[in-house]
Parts: structure tokens; sequence; C-alpha cells
């Protein structure tokens, strides 16, 4: 299969690369640093401008992963433009080469994120389920959306991926808390209530590419593991598969104090179901968060 990737250098674009390396597609990486492609995604060529891709063999998909990290930095006005340019202006680009194609790829899986149901609160969140539409995190991800679906128009089957945060042994979220839970300084945040979707990588992956090769599966797949769990049971069972204390805690006032509106990724959550993934067939690895935590600390 020919495939076209953006985003393909960061932590789910690289595990993508090398599993469908290894089953043998030829890869091809539209990114801003195409020198880091062949580095960081062996066996791809990396682009950096779509039209010189006008003219070539046609794509079997194109699977469109980009955006800028959207937990790194508060979000200021200028950040918000690079997370909105980023993605939804990058898509609306996307769309448009493959629409001036000769052969237009028949697929298109696209990235979104949890954060397009918004603060969910205690409600079991499946696709069908409204958008939050309140913080710039739901209204990015609503446009984010929005952009990719005009693929239909071209008769495109478009896959929506509304990821949860992915846990892997490098990079990503549990990248980030383990260096605070290793020294036993973890603890919940808020309340601790807030529901915390996740899903493994190796999962992640493994979901993308069942929903590329199952030729009926269409809009948005909320990409998680089966099992959510609250903030605090998150914090618990990491701290017991580090053999740590976590008795720390972060009030939600300071979290709001020091990281303004996007304080909603940690103090909001969403008690996701991954109902059509469930429904399509789709087999977990790590379905229970102990197990997956126990099988990345073994990595790392």
């Amino acid at each position: 299969m020919r495939i076209l990737l953006t985003g393909g250098t960061g932590l789910i674009g690289q595990a993508l690369c090398r599993l469908w390396r290894r089953q043998g597609h030829d890869l091809w990486v539209w990114s801003r640093t195409p020198q880091q492609v062949e580095k960081l995604c062996p066996g791809s060529k990396g682009i950096a401008q779509l039209e010189s891709l006008d003219g070539s063999a046609p794509f079997d998909a194109v699977v469109n992963l980009a955006g800028a990290p959207i937990a790194t930095h508060r979000w200021t006005a200028k950040r918000c433009g690079l997370l909105w340019n980023s993605r939804i202006d990058l898509t609306r680009t996307l769309v448009d080469w493959m629409g001036r194609q000769v052969s237009i790829p028949p697929v298109l899986i696209s990235g979104s994120a949890v954060g397009w149901y918004g603060d969910g609160e205690e409600q079991r969140l499946s696709e069908d389920a409204s958008p939050g539409n309140i913080d710039f995190g739901s209204r990015l991800c609503v446009a984010w959306e929005q952009e990719a679906m005009r693929a239909r128009q071209m008769g495109v089957r478009v896959v929506l991926l509304r990821t949860a945060p992915v846990l892997a042994s490098t990079g990503g979220m549990l990248a980030r808390l383990l260096p605070t839970f290793q020294r036993g300084l973890g603890g919940k945040l808020g309340s601790g209530q807030q529901w915390m979707p996740w899903i493994h990588i190796d999962d992640q992956v493994a979901l993308i590419d069942y929903l590329l090769n199952n030729e009926s599966s269409s809009g948005p797949y909320n990409t998680c593991s089966p099992e959510v769990v609250r903030n605090t049971d998150f914090t618990q069972i990491l701290a017991q598969e580090l053999g740590k204390p976590a008795i720390f805690h972060i009030p939600a006032w300071a979290l709001r104090l020091a990281l303004g509106e996007m304080s909603v990724l940690l103090l909001g959550g969403q008690r996701l179901v991954p109902q059509r993934a469930q429904e399509a067939g789709f087999s977990w690895r790590y379905p229970e968060l102990s197990g997956a935590l126990r099988q990345l600390l073994r990595e790392h």
C-alpha cells in the first residue's frame, strides 16, 4: 500500500512507520523537517511540499496526525494560533491537495482528540455524544474534524481518531509523569475524581491499522482503552507499579493559576467508551491500566 503520512515524526507516527514498514508499505511523510524523516522513520521518504508529489503514483491512503503538542505550553493567544494552524490549516491544505489529484486517495484517517467532548464530568461518552464546544481544546477538535470531513464530498472514506492520552515507554504523558513519581512525589490533581481515558501505544497503532484495512469503518472512533479510570486511581496504580508512595496533592486553584484555560486538560475528564471500535471487532492487547503500565515500565 502507498501511504502518505503527516505527523510521521511524532510519537504515534514513528510507531506507525515501524509497523507499516514491517508490513512492506511504501511510506511518504509530509514534514516541516523532511531531513529528519529517514532518521525517525527509517525506510520512509520525507517531503517538504505536497506539490512535489503531483504527477506521482496515486496513494492508497492518507493518514493525518500532524499537530503541535497541545499540553506543553500555556494557551496564550500566540500558542493557540500555532495549535490552530498546525491542525486546521494543515488539514485544509491536505484535503484541498487530495481533491486536485487525478486519482483521489480512497481513505483519509485524520487525528482528533478526546478533548472534542470537553469536560464530560460523569457522562458516559460514546461517539454519538455531543461536543463540548466550550473550551479552546474542544473548539479546536471540532474544527479539525470538520476540515477532514470535507474529503467525504470527494467520495473519500474518512475516519476520525478521537485519541486519548497515549501511554508509551518513551515520550507522551507517561514520560512527563515518571520523573516525579519515581521520586515518590506523585499525587492526585484537583479532586482526583475526574475521569482519565488512556491507550497503550501498541493498541493505538494496531487500531489505526485495523481501521485502515476495515473498509466498512468510517466516521469518529474513540481510540482509548475499554478501562477508563479516575485520576486518583491512575495515580495510585502508577505509584504501586513503581513501588513508590503518591501522597501529594496539587489543588485545583493552583493548576488554574499556573495554567489558565489549559488547566481543563488536567482538571476536566472524559468517561470515554470505545463503542465503535468494540462493535467493529477490535481486540485490545492492553485493556487494563495495571498491565499496560507494567509492560511499559519494563521497557523504560
